[in-house]
């Protein structure tokens, strides 16, 4: 018997330095609380399978202070928008937000300290011990417990307690005091037994915040995008302008040739209204040229959102015209290839897929019957004092139980319900993941046909402009003799004017197609040399 005390003794110390000790069973705990995701642009290595685009200029010039023009490049146009757009500054927050759901998720494992203190007073009657009458009694109770508790993943709870109560009642000659020390462990042997259940909220919990660090590449490529194109726009409104300028310096030339052709009676007065019509719709133009530049230098300006005051008036110069890259092509199937490996979307599909099947691990084993082994041991010691019923707990005094419980539904209709809904998302997220995988390689390959297509429209619309340089020049020569008319040279200046700015809005367009290639294909942001969450593969075999 002092050998079973003895055992009973060190296994609740034991108990007791096991749950103060024991640290997270299969559950890494994290190692700081990470800010909002960093997003910068560095000069990265480039991928395997692209290369860098020639036509982003990565010079560090220092950007200017707000109340100077903005001089620009592209990637100095990124790098602004990158540090000051608001709406990306909104989508950072979303990781951080939903990496709080590990937290709490991590929580259901945090030791649990609970304690509790009372007094009362109990003043009755009870039969007399004769047997014949009733007495009156008092009786005061003091209570005092403190317990720590602990959930492993494992599916155990494990607990210690110690308490004490002081009984004073006028039933007893003295007072008595009670104290207890006991540990009680309770496993799980069907229902939420193992790690691979337990640690499912977890593991999902993770999974949503690399979701979000997905979502979030995938709209600053978008972000980045935008920058490019509103950059490249911004070019082809002010190109247009001067286009526009040169035109209509051209056509008051003619104006005043027409004039002087008209005065030493070379040509009628009639010829007079064509010319005039043509200057009136240059001006026009013009007109139309200078508000769309506005439009879009707003448009830039919100995406950049430049430091300082009165951000809509800060005028932008731009450090290099359009210009055709020197890029050697790259096959489609290599482009399709880098899209199923970094396309955000698909990443943030397979992480969808990964998660159905945490639920299902879960789901199935909510199926199982609760069935719970549970075993508490207890060693008490009695006196009429609090330090004496201490000092007697070396006594033979001890409590022991052992037992099952069992928790069985006759219907489990909500587990069933579960796991059917489960299995049935599991299902369309495969499905969802096929289809999406599919669209992915057709935009990639619509957005390559269109590559080369607008490369093959800056040669078209040169020889275009060449053709109708030489039809101006052409009618021009025959006018001064007398052998065209006015309108027909208004109409080559037309002419003229739209090819020129059709050779530029091709070029623009090609610049802008490359970067709608690569944002299809995931690789924009590496090469423009940003780094952002989300550029690591999920790898399925390995989930």
């Amino acid at each position: 018997m002092a050998v079973f005390h003895f055992r009973l003794t060190v296994l609740i110390v034991l108990g007791g330095l096991t749950i103060a000790r024991i640290g997270w069973s299969g559950v890494d705990e994290p190692t700081g609380r990470p800010s909002a995701p960093s997003i910068s642009i560095t000069e990265s290595n480039k991928p395997e399978e692209t290369l860098a685009d020639a036509s982003v200029d990565r010079t560090d010039a220092p950007i200017q202070v707000p109340d100077q023009p903005l001089t620009l490049s592209v990637s100095q146009a990124i790098l602004m928008c990158l540090e000051n757009n608001r709406s990306l500054m909104v989508e950072r927050l979303n990781p951080t937000i939903v990496q709080t759901f590990e937290d709490q998720a991590r929580a259901d494992f945090d030791p649990v300290v609970s304690a509790q203190v009372s007094v009362g007073r109990e003043q009755g009657e009870r039969l007399a011990r004769s047997g014949s009458a009733t007495e009156e009694y008092n009786s005061d109770t003091a209570e005092g417990m403190i317990s720590l508790a602990q959930y492993f993943p494992t599916g155990t709870t494990l607990a210690i307690e110690a308490g004490t109560q002081i009984t004073d009642s006028s039933l007893y000659l003295d007072r008595l005091a009670q104290t207890r020390l006991g540990m009680t462990v309770n496993q799980a042997l069907l229902s939420g037994l193992g790690t691979d259940v337990n640690l499912v909220q977890l593991q999902q919990a993770r999974l949503d915040t690399r979701m979000t660090e997905y979502a979030l590449r995938g709209f600053t490529e978008s972000l980045v995008a935008d920058v490019e194109n509103t950059y490249w726009d911004f070019a082809l409104a002010r190109r247009q302008i001067e286009i526009v300028d040169e035109s209509l310096k051209v056509a008051r030339q003619q104006l005043a040739e027409t004039r002087q052709l008209i005065d030493v009676g070379r040509l009628a007065k009639s010829e007079l209204a064509a010319v005039q019509a043509e200057v009136a719709s240059q001006e026009q133009a013009r007109i139309e040229a200078v508000a769309n530049m506005e439009r879009i230098r707003l448009q830039l300006l919100r995406l950049l959102n430049p430091p300082g005051p009165a951000i809509w008036q800060r005028e932008i110069t731009l450090v290099h015209p359009p210009a055709l890259p020197d890029i050697p092509p790259e096959a489609v199937d290599t482009h399709v290839a880098v899209a199923m490996r970094l396309q955000p979307l698909l990443n943030e599909a397979r992480l969808q897929l990964v998660r159905g099947d945490l639920e299902l691990v879960k789901t199935r084993n909510g199926l199982l019957p609760l069935l719970d082994l549970f075993i508490t041991l207890g060693k008490s010691g009695y006196a009429d004092s609090f330090g004496e019923s201490i000092r007697h707990m070396d006594e033979d005094r001890y409590d022991a139980q052992a037992g099952i419980k069992l928790d069985l539904p006759v219907f489990n209709r909500s587990a069933k319900a579960l796991h059917k809904r489960a299995l049935s998302t599991r299902q369309q997220l495969d499905k969802a993941l096929s289809s999406l995988t599919q669209l992915v390689e057709i935009d990639v390959r619509t957005a390559y046909i269109e590559v080369g297509r607008t490369k093959q429209q800056i040669s078209a619309s040169s020889v275009t402009r060449r053709f109708d340089e030489e039809k101006l020049r052409t009618e021009t020569e025959r006018l001064r003799v007398g052998k065209s008319t006015s309108f027909m040279v208004a109409q080559a200046q037309r002419d003229l004017l739209s090819s020129r700015i059709a050779e530029v809005r091709a070029l623009v367009n090609y610049l802008k197609a490359l970067t709608d290639l690569y944002r299809q294909d995931g690789s924009l942001l590496r090469r423009r040399g940003v780094s952002a969450p989300g550029q690591i593969q999920v790898d399925m075999a390995n989930k």
